[in-house]
């Protein structure tokens, strides 16, 4: 039988390459604020602010790789932020909760749906069709994913000796 002790802290993990800077500043100070662990995930080298509760991982490989090693690191009660829907799903099914840097949650009743327009349109773009691309980023955005990382952190358990 396991205790609370026993359980690993929650953690936040970035699929930072394609991750937009203000919403890394967003969760650096989170992170600090909340005492949560925040690990970047990227195939380059990132710079991140001194702390015991951020760091870089870097990793070698192909397009895959950040996502491989997010989704072999990330457990039941973390959180991902993450664009990358196939990324989402292999989470999900982890246990793990995402969002993408514009706020929107991924989630067992959607991901199906999500996964089904993607993979539609990225078979139009391979016939040649042009899809757009997204709207640009902005304070809207950043405002609906403070609010999901402000609800995922005003949800994670305390304890006796936690004050968040």
């Amino acid at each position: 039988m396991t205790s609370p002790a026993d359980t690993p802290p929650a953690r936040i993990w970035v699929d930072a390459d394609a991750c937009p800077g203000p919403i890394k500043d967003i969760l650096f100070r989170a992170a600090e604020r909340a005492q949560v662990p925040l690990t970047l995930v990227a195939n380059q080298w990132l710079r991140t602010p001194g702390s015991r509760f951020i760091r870089a991982l870097q990793v070698q490989g192909g397009f895959d790789a950040a996502d491989d090693a997010i989704a072999e690191r990330a457990g039941p009660g973390d959180l991902v932020v993450t664009q990358d829907i196939p990324l989402a799903a292999r989470v999900l099914a982890s246990g793990a909760e995402a969002v993408d840097p514009r706020g929107q949650r991924f989630t067992q009743d959607n991901i199906a749906e999500r996964l089904s327009v993607r993979n539609f349109m990225e078979e139009l773009r391979g016939a040649g069709v042009q899809t757009g691309g997204p709207a640009a980023f902005g304070a809207r955005d950043r405002q609906a994913f403070a609010m999901q990382l402000d609800r995922w952190v005003a949800a994670l358990p305390r304890g006796p000796d936690q004050s968040r």
